[in-house]
């Protein structure tokens, strides 16, 4: 899929907000920076749709990509940076060739867009939880946080727009052990990720890792329950339709199969499953209540 990623606004001075990776997430913050007349710039590694090229080789030091970058007063890197050294080579190279902006009155900040996979425990997990010390995008955003004004932010699974989590079932659930397996999903929608991101750029919270999410725990059995009757509802009564494949068929009534066997085996008397039986579930209240903002997508549908 094409994504269209609108025109960057060029300041040869500076800008508020550079993103350095207009990808997916983009879509969604630029008609936000818009409305909101946060003067923004942007970066692809072609330069395509009028944005900036630009590609971070953590391995050289060449200055001449970071030079045609603008001044920024807060930098979004969208694209992880893993293990030790990246984080502090990025930083170095933009603040070494930012230096002498006649507009620069404090030091550049970063945001850092993460992943919630770094909390583990099969507990609750909150934004002070203890983490995957040791996993390499943590180690990254450590040091980012360290040898910057920098801030992250952990992501929970993205959808919005085409990206949608029924699609994501064939993917992850090939046969009943599969199902048997998975507990709570977590995610958070490109619209309110992008809104988190502009919140943190005028509320900014130096050191901070933030956990961000829709602050809804959903259990894959509902979800996949619900789903697939929905599917085959749609088959029923659509007459466009009528070309579904059986094979289509045969699998959304064999994920219901396997719903309702794996509650009987596993004396679930009801759906959705209480959180204590679902693993590792995740509260993003905190960076919503620091904000005093709320979601506004609600629930995966």
């Amino acid at each position: 899929m094409q994504v269209k990623i609108p025109s960057t606004e060029r300041n040869d001075d500076h800008v508020d907000l550079l993103v350095l990776g207009a990808g997916w997430t983009s879509t969604f913050l630029v008609p936000i920076l818009k409305h909101e007349n946060i003067k923004y710039a942007a970066t692809t590694t072609d330069g395509r749709y009028d944005t900036i090229r630009f590609r971070f080789d953590p391995k050289s030091n060449d200055a001449g990509p970071f030079e045609g970058l603008p001044y920024a007063k807060t930098t979004l890197i969208t694209f992880p940076l893993r293990g030790e050294g990246q984080a502090k080579h990025l930083v170095h190279m933009y603040e070494s060739t930012h230096q002498t902006s006649s507009i620069r009155h404090s030091r550049p900040r970063f945001i850092q867009l993460g992943a919630t996979s770094i909390w583990t425990a099969p507990t609750w997990q909150d934004d002070s939880s203890p983490y995957e010390h040791a996993d390499p995008r943590a180690i990254a955003e450590d040091e980012l946080m360290a040898c910057s004004d920098g801030a992250v932010l952990n992501l929970a699974g993205l959808y919005g727009g085409l990206r949608q989590p029924r699609d994501w079932v064939d993917r992850v659930v090939k046969s009943k052990a599969d199902m048997k397996g998975k507990g709570a999903l977590h995610v958070v929608h490109g619209e309110d990720v992008a809104r988190a991101i502009v919140a943190l750029h005028q509320n900014f919270t130096p050191g901070k890792r933030w956990l961000l999410s829709d602050m809804h725990v959903y259990d894959w059995w509902d979800l996949i329950q619900d789903w697939a009757t929905q599917t085959l509802r749609d088959i029923e009564t659509n007459s466009e339709a009528v070309g579904t494949s059986a094979a289509k068929v045969e699998r959304q009534k064999e994920l219901l199969a396997w719903v309702g066997e794996l509650m009987v085996e596993e004396g679930v008397r009801a759906l959705p499953r209480d959180t204590s039986s679902l693993g590792r579930t995740l509260d993003g209240r905190g960076f919503w209540r620091r904000m005093g903002i709320w979601p506004v997508q609600g629930r995966i549908r």
